[in-house]
């Protein structure tokens, strides 16, 4: 978790992100956050609209196709040229902050797909 506190402003409060995979809510990982006070999101299953990491994930793939890696270690490279040049604390925060309306549009849809 040191990394939450590198990339999101002094003070800032949320709420931690996961989706419902096995290895997420383990009782030993649940158990963790927990005891380093995380606050993790009730996530509904099948939800793909609340991760608003598949935006970056989106956006990273693409800067790396742009680049054409020819072996794995031009994969490498791209991906982490991508990675330190595309994604800002300006972008996670943009992402983090979309959530109350991701969230919304979920409520309001009664679960079916929205426009994210």
């Amino acid at each position: 978790m040191p990394s939450d506190r590198d990339l999101l402003r002094p003070g800032y409060d949320y709420i931690f992100q996961q989706d419902g995979a096995p290895c997420h809510i383990a009782r030993k990982c649940m158990k963790w956050l927990a005891d380093i006070n995380v606050e993790v999101l009730a996530w509904p299953g099948k939800s793909p609209e609340l991760n608003p990491i598949e935006n970056l994930w989106s956006r990273l793939k693409h800067a790396v196709a742009v680049k054409r890696p020819i072996n794995q270690q031009g994969l490498t490279e791209a991906v982490i040229s991508s990675w330190y040049h595309l994604i800002t604390p300006e972008h996670l925060a943009a992402l983090v902050e979309s959530m109350p309306r991701r969230c919304q549009a979920v409520i309001d849809a009664k679960g079916f797909p929205t426009q994210y």
